[in-house]
């Protein structure tokens, strides 16, 4: 019983303390996202016919006025709409004897039989609702809290560091990055991190004279927020609140939104420069996990506070809305090329080549899965 007792306590602490935040951060971000496509879809008048949080079994239900199935899988790793149609949940385009097989009410209604542009909109409002709970998470967090930051002067200089090598000294103000102006600290660690390896311009500000220096940033293994370790690039600078002078910037409810909106764009920026590295391998393959690595940082963000946890949520929403807008289907930016082929020769694509490229993509899919899975279990 003694033997017992503490493995029981040990699960009971997982499941608090990382299994709830995990499916807390993955059911908001999922549920979201398939509510953009459902709202949308309804708007432009499409049936749908289910809307599940999760894959498998029902575990819960109901179906609405408007026949739609609203409910809760066994398998919380996803979810879709099913719109009036569909083949199946990644709503593939149904063959001619499918379409046979549809009333004339679910004609009009079907998603396959709408224009264009509606069909587009639906898809795209996926991915767009991802941004927009990212922009209104900051937003809530700028406008509650406000932002602490430094002004970007040098406290220290590692030795041998880049920022050593190319002659930056303790006192230097930093202007700009590679011609990007920075105001905060932040900016240049934000503007550094993902460049790795790649000659970059620094403006300093040194007894009153502007000084230009070029220095290759390396990578460094270093702590996150969160207290992950993370390889980023780095020069070999630090800042101290003697120097920095840490200040906080509070906001009005418009300048929040600009303030959430400039962030979730720089989120943007800086995942699409990692994506390129990564695909020509100038990025570490440890830099992307799947479930098990967020599960992780969902508990480690619990453990600092809800307001930390809700961050996650942010920063796990733009990456979803970033990851489905990539041209592959059965991902929505897989549906949006589909539709911008057949709009350019006016008519769609045939179902032998609409059928092949979407096997292809879910390879292509499933591959990438299996590699953040072995990531997560094994190769980091």
């Amino acid at each position: 019983m003694n033997d017992f007792l503490p493995g029981l306590f040990g699960i009971g602490g997982v499941v608090l303390g990382t299994l709830i935040p995990f499916l807390f951060v993955l059911t908001v971000v999922v549920f979201v996202h398939e509510m953009g496509h459902y709202l949308v879809g309804r708007l432009c008048g499409i049936g749908v016919r289910a809307f599940s949080v999760g894959f498998g079994p029902e575990l819960v239900g109901f179906t609405d006025r408007h026949g739609t199935r609203w409910k809760l899988c066994a398998i919380p790793l996803g979810g879709y709409v099913k719109f009036v149609g569909d083949m199946n949940a990644t709503s593939s385009q149904p063959g001619s004897e499918e379409i046979e097989k549809l009333t004339d009410d679910e004609r009009k209604v079907a998603f396959h039989t709408q224009p264009i542009w509606k069909r587009a909109a639906t898809v795209f409002a996926g991915p767009l609702f991802n941004f927009l709970l990212t922009i209104v998470v900051f937003a809530v967090l700028f406008l509650s809290f406000g932002r602490y930051v430094l002004e970007p002067t040098v406290a220290e200089v590692r030795p041998n560091s880049p920022a050593a090598v190319a002659g930056i000294l303790p006192g230097d103000r930093f202007v700009s990055v590679d011609g990007e102006k920075v105001e905060t600290f932040s900016d240049v660690q934000r503007l550094v991190s993902g460049r790795a390896g790649d000659a970059m311009t620094f403006v300093m500000l040194r007894d009153g004279k502007n000084v230009t220096v070029v220095a290759t940033p390396q990578l460094s293994e270093e702590k996150d927020a969160l207290g992950n370790k993370v390889k980023m690039a780095v020069i070999g600078v630090g800042n101290n609140a003697e120097v920095g002078q840490p200040r906080l910037i509070t906001y009005s409810p418009g300048g929040a939104v600009v303030a959430a909106v400039e962030a979730t764009g720089q989120i943007v920026e800086r995942t699409g420069l990692f994506m390129k590295r990564f695909v020509v391998g100038r990025e570490d393959k440890c830099q992307l996990g799947g479930p098990v690595k967020i599960a992780g940082m969902a508990g480690q963000a619990a453990k600092l506070g809800f307001e930390w946890l809700v961050q996650l949520v942010a920063l796990l929403s733009v990456g979803i809305g970033i990851l489905n807008l990539l041209p592959i289907p059965p991902l929505d930016g897989g549906h949006l090329l589909f539709y911008g082929i057949e709009a350019v020769i006016r008519r769609p694509v045939s179902e032998r080549m609409m059928e092949a490229v979407y096997r292809t993509g879910m390879i292509l899919v499933l591959g990438f899965m299996g590699f953040v899975f072995w990531n997560d279990l094994f190769g980091c």
